[in-house]
């Protein structure tokens, strides 16, 4: 089976050793909060995180990744502009960073390079559109069911209050849902 294309990325930040650094973060700690301008690219060797925003005192979680999955917040990684995003800490974490443009100066040195970044964009996108579609649907039951179809490791990655907060719902909706099964 051939890697996708964020894989293929992946593979030559590293065999060519372009990696700015590592970071280590304790659960809880912020990657990225509101109103930063965070141009970085992250890997997560280990552990697990969350991009969220606020609405008034309401985290709404809008994006959860963990070991093998990079993370940013976009807005500001593709704008170079202010984000609106936190990203928090939720175990313990490794990861890895390269610059936006140390990351740009490498996806335009080959064309297969900026396709692969471009792929990986386009599967990007695909992703946020099938999040939309999960928010959309008014069965909590059913949005569960598309995201564990999606990411089944999520229930040993995820702790379920942010599991809940992603799918719009309580932590004790997603509680009965999961008893039901």
């Amino acid at each position: 089976m051939s890697k996708n294309p964020t894989s293929r990325l992946l593979d030559i930040l590293d065999e060519k050793g372009l990696w700015d650094g590592m970071i280590s973060l304790k659960r809880n700690d912020l990657l990225s909060t509101e109103g930063s301008c965070d141009t970085n690219l992250y890997y997560i060797l280990s552990g697990s995180l969350r991009a969220y925003t606020l609405d008034g005192a309401v985290e709404n979680t809008i994006r959860l990744a963990y070991s093998e999955d990079f993370i940013t917040a976009m807005d500001s990684f593709m704008s170079g502009s202010k984000s609106n995003l936190y990203i928090e800490c939720i175990k313990k974490s490794e990861l890895k960073y390269i610059s936006k443009s140390n990351f740009t100066t490498l996806i335009y040195s080959s064309p297969l390079w900026t396709k692969y970044w471009i792929n990986s964009l386009e599967l990007l996108v695909f992703q946020q559109l099938q999040r939309e579609q999960d928010i959309l649907i008014s069965s909590p039951k059913a949005r569960l069911q598309r995201v564990l179809a999606r990411s089944p490791r999520l229930f040993q990655e995820i702790p379920h209050k942010y599991i809940a907060s992603y799918l719009r719902m309580t932590p004790e909706t997603l509680s009965r849902i999961k008893n039901l099964d």
